[in-house]
């Protein structure tokens, strides 16, 4: 695996939305072993995670044009995209399937994870002190949902509660914490 630096990424976009093919091999040899965690972790399934993460880099590679640095780092846009691929598949099992969690199992990944990159950039403590002004109800929802990647119907199963009133929660959390982070 190749490491990039973030510096290094933004401009590997700008040549993946050219049609360069060597720029999109470069991005995947960067982030592939983080995006495949990120959906085996949602997914509990080796093969299917393998599946999903091909659809992940087909989506960059179709939309790579849609990328936009102001709005987001390349690790956070393509993480996304890997994260609703992959609750996609999961929900695409029906109603009633769930993942198994996957607890010994370790994946090589010698680049930082979010929380060592956040601690970097000075905005863990800004981020904790905003959670920790969010009720317990609205922090659990917000850290089961993003930080261990559950869906929100897995969530809701495990709240006892509706899904839109979950859903509600977190829409709501968030946006109190974008207000928090903003000041």
């Amino acid at each position: 695996m190749v490491a990039l630096s973030s510096d290094i990424l933004a401009p590997l976009m700008v040549r993946i939305a050219e049609g360069d093919r060597s720029a999109l091999r470069a991005l995947y040899e960067a982030t592939s072993p983080k995006l495949f965690g990120v959906c085996l972790r949602i997914l509990s399934d080796r093969e299917e995670s393998e599946d999903v993460l091909q659809e992940v880099y087909v989506t960059i590679w179709r939309r790579a044009d849609r990328f936009d640095p102001a709005r987001a780092s390349v690790t956070a846009w393509i993480s996304t995209i890997a994260r609703n691929r992959a609750i996609d598949r999961l929900r695409a099992r029906g109603p009633l399937a769930k993942a198994d969690p996957i607890e010994d199992l370790e994946i090589a990944d010698d680049q930082p994870d979010a929380e060592a990159r956040l601690a970097s950039a000075g905005d863990a403590a800004q981020l904790h002190d905003c959670l920790g002004e969010l009720d317990p109800r609205t922090q659990a929802v917000i850290r089961t949902a993003f930080f261990e990647g559950v869906t929100y119907e897995a969530l809701a199963r495990r709240m006892d509660a509706p899904l839109g009133t979950v859903k509600s929660w977190i829409r709501r959390g968030l946006a109190r914490l974008k207000g928090c982070l903003e000041q």
